[in-house]
């Protein structure tokens, strides 16, 4: 099944979620920012989509800013920022079987639902 975690108060997760809706596909939601994610759980979704943990990082947050922006931080650091502040994950995130994408243009996400 596709599952999206998303954000309502973010514009483009609103979209990536319409996208979904509009597929007519099955889909769950997963609201990370209440239901939050184990290290495990977001290890599993950096290696779906074939990155760095860094790269999944909303470098943008204040909480990134003041805490972590000029720090040498390893993987598993990085991942550990994500959990305790689940703020800092990018999103929407798209998961359809063992493809992934970053919502980002939101249109990316009908790479994966075809």
């Amino acid at each position: 099944m596709i599952k999206i975690y998303h954000n309502n108060r973010c514009s483009k997760s609103r979209c990536g979620l319409e996208i979904l809706e509009n597929s007519g596909k099955p889909f769950e939601v997963v609201k990370y920012l209440e239901d939050n994610l184990s290290a495990k759980a977001l290890k599993d979704i950096i290696a779906l989509l074939g990155i760095k943990p860094i790269d999944l990082v909303r470098k943008n947050e204040p909480i990134w800013k003041s805490d972590f922006k000029d720090k040498t931080l390893t993987d598993q650091e990085v991942i550990d920022a994500m959990v305790k502040n689940p703020k800092l994950i990018e999103r929407p995130i798209v998961i359809n079987g063992k493809k992934a994408v970053i919502g980002r243009p939101p249109e990316l996400i009908l790479n994966i639902i075809k």
